[in-house]
């Protein structure tokens, strides 16, 4: 499965990012994390595709980020509002086609090459 992430860039604080993922198949569990330096990869939100279409967010995030998924398209985005500069990292789609139980721990079978996200002061 590819994954090609779009939508990154630099935005000063409060301002807003639209992310993008598009995969070349189906896959159920989706999930958006991000990296800064020096720093662990990070869960930022996540969304099941089945029925119901659950969905799960950092706690830093909640409020600020929405996360959707369109599977007509296989496209997987994360809109983010009112961005801060410790929102500053590299973004990272990743999917399964299987369930995946702690989707906002990186235990997903397919990951994208990231795309930058920088927010200044």
């Amino acid at each position: 499965v590819r994954l090609v992430e779009s939508g990154g860039g630099s935005v000063q604080a409060g301002g807003s990012l639209r992310l993008s993922c598009t995969t070349s198949k189906y896959t159920y569990t989706m999930g958006w994390f991000r990296q800064a330096p020096g720093k662990e990869r990070e869960g930022v939100a996540a969304r099941y595709g089945g029925g119901g279409s659950s969905v799960e967010y950092a706690d830093s995030v909640k409020g600020g980020f929405t996360i959707s998924k369109d599977n007509t398209v296989n496209r997987l985005t994360l809109q983010m509002n009112t961005l801060k500069p410790e929102d500053t990292a590299r973004y990272y789609c990743a999917a399964s086609t299987r369930w995946v139980p702690s989707p906002l721990q990186p235990d997903y079978d397919y990951w994208g090459q990231g795309t930058q996200v920088t927010v200044s002061s």
